[in-house]
């Protein structure tokens, strides 16, 4: 594949290193900043050259990167986060074709903790006297809190305690919220307290504990560097080719993982 990076800030970087140890090509790399970018600014002649683009790159170029990415054609992976309210705007561009494909982390490994804490959780639900708790770190660099992928451990966590609520009698069976912010008061039996803490140079470490009065069970995924992410996100682009839609990265893992067939 022919690949247009999309901001070459580290995890583009990260990204090209990826693509070229896989066999693949780079037809540029765009970053308004970048002294060793090939161009600033994105480009309809550029994109349509591409095979697919990959982007990492600030939440407010989103939505206009992506409206290039439909009018060419051209399959896009975005790893940017901090772009939620624009979600619906940016499908919207794919109705009647093209594909992108987006998602918060696109580390297998991290995916493949996401499923253990899943599992973990639809137990413990069914047990009295678990709560759970989350907390993650990140480096100072980082520019949204909590993260991306805490939100979605978090989110999994409440599907999988509403799946089990029918037969849990213990705690995890009754959170109903998640709550990211400083608590200054006592924290709710329906909250999921997810706690973010940023310094130094770590890639990113999420911790999941199942507590009670007797033990604590606790799950953790510590990213060593950003290599995982960067591979994953050139295997989510080679599965893009080819499709039509709009996807999240979820859909890519499932398939590699055996868990569905998205094709």
């Amino acid at each position: 594949m022919n690949i247009v990076i999309v901001g070459y800030g580290r995890m583009g970087h990260e990204v090209e290193s990826a693509a070229l140890a896989r066999g693949h090509t780079i037809a540029a790399r765009v970053d308004p900043v970048a002294r060793d970018a090939d161009r600033a600014k994105l480009d309809e002649e550029l994109v349509s050259r591409a095979d697919v683009a990959v982007e990492f790159a600030l939440a407010e170029a989103v939505f206009d990167n992506a409206r290039v990415y439909s009018r060419c054609r051209t399959p896009a992976v975005v790893g940017t986060t901090g772009w939620e309210d624009q979600r619906r705007a940016v499908q919207e561009l794919y109705r009647d074709g093209g594909a992108l494909l987006w998602g918060s982390n696109f580390s297998v490994g991290a995916h493949m903790f996401l499923a253990l804490v899943g599992f973990a959780a639809e137990i413990s639900a069914k047990v009295e006297g678990y709560d759970v708790l989350m907390y993650e770190i990140h480096h100072k660099r980082k520019k949204d809190s909590p993260s991306g992928t805490a939100l979605t451990i978090a989110e999994q966590l409440l599907d999988a305690c509403a799946s089990a609520a029918e037969t849990a009698r213990g705690e995890v069976a009754r959170k109903r919220r998640i709550v990211t912010d400083r608590l200054d008061r006592r924290r709710d039996d329906e909250e999921i307290h997810v706690a973010s803490v940023r310094g130094g140079e770590t890639p990113g470490i999420h911790t999941v504990m199942f507590d009670s009065a007797a033990d604590t069970i606790e799950l953790r995924h510590t990213a060593r560097n950003r290599n995982g992410f960067a591979v994953g996100a050139v295997l989510a682009a080679e599965w893009l080719v080819g499709r039509t839609g709009f996807f999240r990265v979820e859909d890519f893992i499932a398939e590699l993982l055996g868990k569905g067939d998205t094709a």
